[in-house]
């Protein structure tokens, strides 16, 4: 967390920045360790400082020791007035907030402490998202770890789907294979969408029947210690009819190009033109509505953003220890949909499909 804490006190240097609060529960544990659900942090060129109430208080101390507790209670010392305290102990003529994570409330009752201390409030979002974007060998181990659960579940899983289950059912014996591999969670509700439910990217199971010849979209993740897996693949129960193999294989192509193209220095634009292109080549450039990806980390949807662009829209570069999604997909409506979806690791030299659940691939010539 040290490691941690010095690149934020470098990024407040470079923003002339005296001191941060953070308050966004996963920008919260990154740097300081702590997992309780109540908290904020002030981070400084000399304090790290950590608010939290009596029910954290031991936890706190155990997860988060490079930080100073100080102890919230409300009515009497609510986060406000242990904010101007530490403002005045520490000579602190500006913070920044992270107003993407401040309700309105928060932020007048911060004011209101600090209106005769002269400390002003200052947006400040991003700051802290920006350095998660890169993992370091602790964050990378992790979600190895939760994606090999999540491997392992699907495979688990998978021989024992029938066409008579609901999708719902389906949903719960893959959230139920994760838990019972490690996992403390489920990183998002399963998707399992069967037919025209799978032309729906984020499809709520129901009751409908899994089916036979028609896909089948399996979107799932294990979470483990705060890290997201995150895993799409598109499956049938049955043959698969030549329709569907035109829709998979263009899908499948695109995921390939992305990877094999996906490297530092290019572009979250231009990493999505490359499955992009793949499928409009192929005729379903209209069928293609999202974006090929997403950073994921305490967060399932985090940096970098792996999608098109404005005209003038800043076009940061991707970095070696991003990870992130590539998820490219095509969505009918009537028929269903494709997705398939792995989670890559920027390397140096281009980068590391880390899932490996293994893919259908259209049978050959004289098969099927």
């Amino acid at each position: 967390m040290e490691q941690r804490i010095a690149r934020l006190r470098a990024a407040l240097r470079e923003r002339e920045l005296p001191g941060l609060l953070v308050t966004a529960p996963a920008n919260r544990r990154y740097l300081s360790g702590f997992s309780g659900s109540a908290g904020a942090l002030l981070v400084s060129a000399e304090a790290a400082l950590l608010f939290t109430d009596s029910r954290y208080l031991i936890q706190a101390g155990r997860e988060a020791p490079a930080f100073t507790l100080r102890e919230l209670v409300n009515p009497g010392r609510p986060l406000s007035a242990l904010l101007a305290e530490a403002a005045a102990e520490l000579h602190l003529g500006q913070i920044g907030v992270e107003a993407d994570n401040l309700s309105l409330a928060t932020y007048r009752q911060l004011v209101a402490a600090l209106e005769g201390a002269d400390v002003a409030l200052v947006p400040s979002g991003g700051l802290v998202e920006q350095l998660r974007e890169v993992k370091d060998a602790e964050e990378v181990a992790l979600l190895r770890r939760a994606i090999a659960i999540t491997d392992a579940a699907i495979a688990a899983v998978l021989p024992e789907l029938r066409p008579e289950l609901s999708e719902r059912q389906a949903a719960w014996m893959l959230e139920v294979a994760m838990r019972e591999r490690g996992a403390e969670a489920a990183s998002f509700p399963v998707i399992v969408a069967a037919g025209p439910n799978a032309a729906l990217p984020h499809a709520r199971p129901g009751d409908d029947l899994l089916g036979s010849g028609r896909p089948i979209v399996i979107d799932m993740g294990a979470r483990l210690a705060g890290y997201h897996a995150d895993l799409t693949r598109t499956i049938v129960l049955g043959e698969p009819d030549a329709r569907f193999w035109e829709v998979y294989t263009t899908v499948l192509a695109a995921q390939r190009a992305a990877l094999a193209g996906l490297r530092p220095g290019i572009s979250g634009a231009d990493a999505d033109a490359l499955a992009r292109d793949v499928i409009a080549a192929a005729g379903f450039g209209d069928f293609f509505g999202h974006g090929l990806g997403h950073g994921v980390g305490l967060d399932i949807h985090e940096g970098p953003s792996l999608r098109r662009a404005a005209p003038n829209a800043p076009r940061p570069a991707l970095q070696p220890g991003m990870v992130t999604s590539v998820e490219p997909g095509i969505y009918i409506s009537g028929w269903g949909g494709v997705r398939i979806e792995d989670l890559a690791l920027i390397t140096p030299g281009g980068c590391e499909a880390l899932s490996q659940a293994p893919k259908l691939q259209a049978p050959g010539p004289g098969q099927g």
